[in-house]
């Protein structure tokens, strides 16, 4: 099957969205070898929302093929590439740990982690029981690596978190509007950067809170 006018669009995109990648990239090395770290940084981020940008358009490209497994094929891929990690811990509560902190609240940050999440949520669900909270608190917990103390925290407000509250939420509680579903926001550090999700009861809040204390304690005593 011959690729479709869309399928060469794409692909056109891609490349010139990979040459505008390769362009900073050089630019942030020419910047950083003449010791221009801010203007590297700045470049530097520029760069992190091509690749973005980029990354969308790759998942979109197989699926112009016409194959009928493209979307099934590329939710493998990211999967595997965006290991989510779920589980219910021993006081039954709902967990989720995504292996990245979390992206700043954008269009491509939206569609960048549903194309991960909700994946993985499905294959979750397929092989176990259903779960409906019905008075919880949704926890978002900012795990920052120690190993980057000069690395400063984000303010919670313009973090990526409503996406994701909207896909547990699809699973796992019967509402998430305020009266039956509170939200809570921490930031921590960890031996690498991740985001952590729980579930729990709101009656279960308090333990989960004195759990969180302990760990935060014994985590500055290893820093």
């Amino acid at each position: 099957m011959l690729p479709t006018n869309t399928f060469t669009d794409v692909l056109s995109s891609i490349e010139q969205k990979i040459n505008r990648l390769n362009a900073e990239t050089r630019l942030i090395r020419q910047l950083l070898d003449q010791g221009y770290l801010e203007e590297a940084y700045s470049v530097s981020l520029r760069l992190a929302r091509y690749a973005e940008q980029t990354t969308l358009l790759t998942r979109k490209l197989p699926v112009y093929t016409g194959k009928p497994s493209a979307y099934q094929d590329v939710e493998d891929v990211v999967c595997s590439a965006v290991p989510v990690k779920i589980s219910i811990t021993k006081e039954n509560w709902f967990y989720v740990n995504l292996p990245t902190l979390l992206p700043k609240k954008e269009m491509e940050s939206r569609s960048y982690i549903r194309a991960y999440l909700y994946p993985a949520l499905q294959r979750y669900f397929s092989d176990h029981e259903p779960l409906h909270y019905a008075d919880a608190v949704l926890i978002f917990r900012h795990v920052y690596d120690r190993k980057r103390p000069e690395r400063r925290k984000r303010d919670h407000d313009n973090i990526e978190v409503n996406t994701v509250a909207d896909a547990i939420a699809l699973f796992v509680l019967t509402d998430d509007g305020p009266a039956v579903c509170s939200h809570y926001y921490c930031s921590a550090a960890g031996d690498e950067d991740c985001t952590e999700v729980f579930v729990v009861p709101r009656w279960d809040f308090p333990l989960w809170l004195e759990q969180e204390q302990k760990v935060t304690k014994n985590a500055a005593q290893v820093s």
